[in-house]
């Protein structure tokens, strides 16, 4: 059987809050993403999608556990191979003013990426900035971050992860933040980026609605663990576990036992 393209094997990780007090973040969690699929990582804020998904991205480091990407494992590897290993993952952050530079011009910024590949930088920055619907992308190259939109930053920070040429992307929350007609054209945009190159999203979100949409399969985290995953109709048609049945109630703008919306 071919290896999962990214494959987490019972990785838990543990922050110090205080001198006596844990959070235990990630507990055991095990998940894989094969090549061209789409998963989304759904729950609450505090439920431990993000420090999931910076773990799978090797920004940070299991307490017990591994993460394998293409059947190897970041801590096995050194030098070029684990830099290689590393762009075949890329980012999209939820707040795009924070992920970018302000003091870096666009050029500047997809100059960084490409030179992964050794890639002419006029070209493919220009053909990367169209294809992310900037164009005509050489009006593009002199902008500074403060000199976009908050949808033409993301549009931004998605070129920026096309670069490498990766084969997963993990998205945290990229909607998030962004007016209802921005979200319809990023989600689309990320809709077409899946079909033409055929990437993988370990997509992760509070929004039953966009994982609906968006994913093949749903895998649903609650204080750290995954309690419910499946193909994505079958966990949202017909949940089995009682916290599934209560984001999906409080997605359709539902309030159970008094508990707060979603954000």
């Amino acid at each position: 059987m071919t290896a999962p393209l990214l494959d987490i094997r019972d990785v838990s990780k543990t922050f110090r809050r205080s001198r006596t007090e844990l959070v235990h973040a990630i507990r055991s969690v095990n998940l894989a993403v094969a090549a061209g699929e789409t998963i989304a990582l759904v729950g609450e804020s505090g439920s431990g999608k993000s420090t999931l998904g910076r773990i799978a991205l090797g920004l940070l480091n299991p307490d017990r556990g591994s993460v394998l990407v293409e059947g190897r494992s970041f801590s096995a590897l050194g030098g070029p191979e684990l830099r290689r290993l590393r762009t075949t993952m890329q980012p999209i952050f939820q707040d795009a003013s924070a992920a970018l530079n302000p003091r870096r011009s666009t050029r500047q910024h997809l100059l960084q990426a490409l030179a992964v590949r050794n890639a002419a930088i006029e070209p493919e920055a220009i053909a990367l900035l169209e294809s992310v619907g900037l164009r005509p992308g050489a009006d593009y190259l002199e902008r500074f971050p403060h000199e976009l939109s908050g949808g033409q930053r993301q549009r931004l920070t998605i070129a920026r992860a096309l670069a490498p040429q990766p084969r997963l992307i993990v998205a945290d929350e990229p909607l998030s933040g962004a007016d209802v007609s921005i979200r319809g054209q990023i989600l689309n945009l990320l809709l077409e980026i899946k079909r033409a190159h055929r990437i993988a999203y370990l997509f992760i979100t509070h929004d039953i609605s966009v994982a609906r949409a968006f994913s093949d399969r749903v895998a649903v985290m609650m204080q750290g663990e995954i309690v419910e995953a499946g193909p994505t109709e079958r966990v949202l048609e017909e949940p089995e576990h009682a916290y599934t049945r209560r984001l999906l109630a409080v997605s359709a703008g539902f309030r159970l036992g008094g508990s707060k919306e979603l954000v």
